[in-house]
């Protein structure tokens, strides 16, 4: 009788254990639902560059958006940034890794890639 009991606990464990961790799964990855990030970025030659302007964004001296059109090198200072959608693997992989791990409204901290140094801003998920 002892070792059904034992065998029975152990199953429940086992069980509680499944059912709690499947209950955090939003906790280990909120984003494997997420198939489309929209987000601004800022894109300058140097990690300094970057570093600064993000402290002035950070600060409330200017806002994302004036600041990608003031000091982006990228076409999409035109538009505040703006990228639009875009998938998983879509950009290029540091970049998109950020910008799916980033909470909406969140800036990044400087990301480096081929293209240079850039601050990202997640504008909306779906």
């Amino acid at each position: 009788m002892k070792n059904i009991i034992k065998i029975v606990m152990s199953i429940m464990v086992v069980f509680i254990g499944l059912a709690s961790f499947a209950s955090f799964g939003d906790f280990i990855n909120p984003n494997l639902d997420v198939t489309e990030v929209r987000a601004s970025h800022i894109l300058v030659k140097t990690r300094p560059e970057a570093v600064k302007i993000r402290k002035e964004i950070v600060n409330g001296d200017i806002s994302f958006e004036d600041a990608a059109e003031k000091y982006s090198l990228c076409p999409s200072s035109l538009n505040g940034g703006d990228l639009g959608y875009f998938k998983r693997g879509q950009m290029v992989q540091p970049f998109s890794d950020v910008a799916f791990d980033l909470k909406v409204g969140q800036i990044s901290d400087p990301v480096g890639t081929k293209f240079g140094w850039h601050l990202i801003k997640v504008v909306d998920k779906r």
